[in-house]
């Protein structure tokens, strides 16, 4: 073969494999545009998990991806630009927003649901009916570290037994949202105690030892409540209020201990993958019609008109931050 003929053979090969990288590039690109990341809170999740699901009916073509590696994995994925959605048990932190300030990620803020913080004993446990947060902050404080061991430390009527603590770890929403209402300091909590991302975890160390205490999402307490008790919190007005039934967490009367859930949504991700909005919007849409039946509460009607108008808005940044533990959301939506 002659040195022209080798030449125009290399030329043709090298040709096609150039065509050959540019069709798989672009296809590689087309399909990111199609897909749909969330992480984030475990809290939260089986709603997502539940539209995910139902979206899917409707778009057989939609790749949409549900983690659940805690609201503060969730976080640092989302501010590093690695996922479009972060699910969330509690409002952004200052040093997030500034991650992902530094990433160039604004973020639209959708709460989606609501939950109350279920304070849980054992099934043998006959004393320990209602709690008052200045109790549930003495158990749970950061200066009980150690030196709260005992019932009896917490009110002189309880028994002279071990105090045996189960709750969410410290990297989690709820852990933070929990401390916060009951310190009144987010982060506040003690480290001496049985830590786990694993709410079910959670039910079956409270559900196994007569002395223990934990809280936990309100759906876990729902799919366990024969295995547990459900303790009363004392609220602002004096009254011992639970967050069964639900209507509780919806009126506001269990607080401070009901909460928002949280969709942050990468407003790069809206800009750029149509997938993005599509399926946001078939969430706030439709989210409440599955949101009973994972266990959580779903937002009053008016709250759901002003999260739909925030969305189409493209409203960023926060407007939760300034919220108190039990204030009502529709006052900052």
């Amino acid at each position: 073969m002659s040195l022209r003929s080798r030449f125009k053979d290399s030329f043709i090969i090298t040709f096609l494999m150039i065509i050959a990288t540019t069709i798989t590039a672009c296809s590689s690109s087309e399909e990111k545009k199609s897909q749909v990341s969330i992480d984030g809170a475990v809290v939260g999740f089986p709603i997502s998990l539940a539209v995910a699901e139902e979206y899917g009916k409707v778009k057989p073509e939609a790749k949409v991806s549900v983690a659940s590696s805690g609201t503060g994995g969730g976080f640092s994925k989302f501010c590093n630009g690695d996922i479009d959605i972060a699910g969330a048990s509690r409002t952004i932190r200052d040093e997030e927003i500034k991650k992902c300030q530094s990433k160039n990620i604004k973020f639209v803020e959708l709460p989606v649901a609501l939950d109350g913080i279920a304070v849980i004993a054992n099934r043998q446990n006959n004393f320990a009916k209602c709690l008052t947060i200045k109790e549930l902050g003495k158990i749970w404080g950061g200066k009980s570290d150690g030196k709260i061991l005992k019932w009896n430390q917490v009110n002189s009527k309880f028994p002279n037994e071990n105090l045996k603590l189960y709750a969410p770890s410290s990297d989690t929403g709820t852990f933070d949202y929990m401390t916060q209402a009951v310190t009144g300091k987010a982060k506040n909590g003690r480290t001496d105690y049985t830590a786990t991302q694993n709410q079910n975890l959670l039910v079956q160390g409270v559900s196994g030892d007569a002395t223990a205490l934990g809280y936990v999402g309100i759906s876990y307490y729902i799919q366990n409540q024969e295995k547990l008790n459900l303790v009363a919190v004392e609220s602002p007005t004096g009254k011992c209020e639970k967050p069964v039934p639900v209507d509780n967490v919806i009126k506001n009367v269990y607080t401070p201990l009901s909460r928002p859930l949280f969709l942050y949504v990468s407003k790069k991700s809206l800009d750029t993958k149509p997938a993005v909005k599509e399926f946001v919007d078939f969430y706030l849409e439709n989210s409440w019609k599955w949101v009973d039946s994972v266990g959580y509460v779903a937002l009053p009607d008016e709250a759901y008109v002003k999260v739909k108008r925030k969305f189409a808005t493209g409203e960023t940044g926060t407007k939760f931050k300034k919220a108190k533990p039990g204030e009502p959301i529709t006052n900052f939506i």
